[in-house]
């Protein structure tokens, strides 16, 4: 590695996600499980170029349609989605357009099997400062000690601001994925970006202490339009608000959008089946694929084609 700020191996493959320039396209479809871009990866032409990093990310790039396309998986969170679109940036000479493809909790109307489009998200993170540590000699937590540490201390999760999602994409896929499943089973709204499956997505249990009984009902408060919790959405919108990309490249470099399955209700606490789940990504593959290909179908202006991966492909 030549650099602690932008670690590199001397193969130019980048610490974590371990791919170099010409291995990933301009267009990348992102998702959590690795399954899921196995799955997705079928619906395409040609697999050219898969490799699974030390650190979880699978990479799959191949041509869809005549275009690259890249499917990276990069496991849950915030961390990883800051891990994969940093280093995605530094491999990938001009734009960017990535879509997340994802799962989530539907707290709105959207049933099992639906999916929501995000057209913003806002990130829910717990308030470690609300949780302090209980005074010595006492059991369990004690929120006296931070009662005068002002409002933000006495809020056990910081709600942020949403950031919108690009609005062109975000509209081409809504409208494929109504095509293919029909107006009734796709919901647009804001999606909450949680630090954590349990506590930030109000889900209650007995063996934490969580003070996240009224998180839901504040969220719809502050955030009308919310339908549905998951936690990468609002890193990979924030990453594309704040990207520079290349010298020359004018910011931002990256456009990015998010349609998700609803996986969990959570007003009927009811939980998606492994067959579902299997069904819906057939179902709403190439209407992501589609909208993707056709936002930019040709490599003018993007990632060189000699030497890439996908080079002998766009010859033929």
């Amino acid at each position: 590695m030549n650099s602690a700020n932008k670690p590199v191996s001397s193969e130019g493959r980048t610490y974590h996600v371990e791919t170099r320039e010409g291995e990933v396209a301009n267009r990348v479809i992102t998702v959590g499980d690795a399954a899921r871009a196995r799955a997705l990866a079928k619906h395409l032409d040609r697999i050219l170029f898969e490799r699974a990093s030390h650190r979880g990310f699978l990479t799959i790039t191949g041509m869809y349609r005549g275009v690259p396309v890249s499917i990276v998986a990069i496991g849950m969170g915030q961390a990883m989605m800051d891990f994969f679109v940093r280093e995605t940036r530094m491999v990938v000479r001009g734009p960017l357009t990535i879509v997340r493809f994802g799962s989530c909790g539907s707290i709105c109307p959207a049933k099992i099997g639906d999916l929501v489009v995000a057209s913003s998200a806002f990130a829910i993170t717990r308030n470690f400062a609300f949780f302090g540590p209980a005074p010595s000699g006492s059991s369990g937590s004690n929120n006296s000690s931070n009662s005068d540490g002002g409002p933000a201390a006495r809020e056990p999760y910081l709600l942020w601001p949403a950031v919108p999602s690009d609005p062109g994409l975000t509209q081409a896929i809504a409208g494929n994925l109504r095509q293919a499943l029909g107006d009734a089973h796709v919901y647009e709204g804001a999606v909450g970006n949680a630090d954590s499956f349990y506590g930030s997505q109000g889900r209650e249990g007995s063996d934490f202490y969580d003070a996240n009984g009224t998180l839901i009902r504040r969220i719809h408060a502050e955030q009308p339009d919310a339908a549905a919790l998951e936690m990468e959405s609002h890193m990979l919108f924030h990453l594309a608000h704040t990207s520079t990309g290349p010298a020359g490249a004018a910011p931002p470099s990256i456009r990015a959008a998010c349609a998700l399955m609803v996986y969990a209700d959570r007003a009927g606490n009811a939980f998606i089946a492994p067959e579902t789940s299997a069904r819906m990504v057939n179902a709403a593959a190439r209407a992501i694929l589609d909208a993707l290909v056709d936002d930019a179908p040709t490599q003018d202006g993007l990632h060189p084609s000699a030497g890439a991966v996908w080079e002998a492909a766009l010859a033929a």
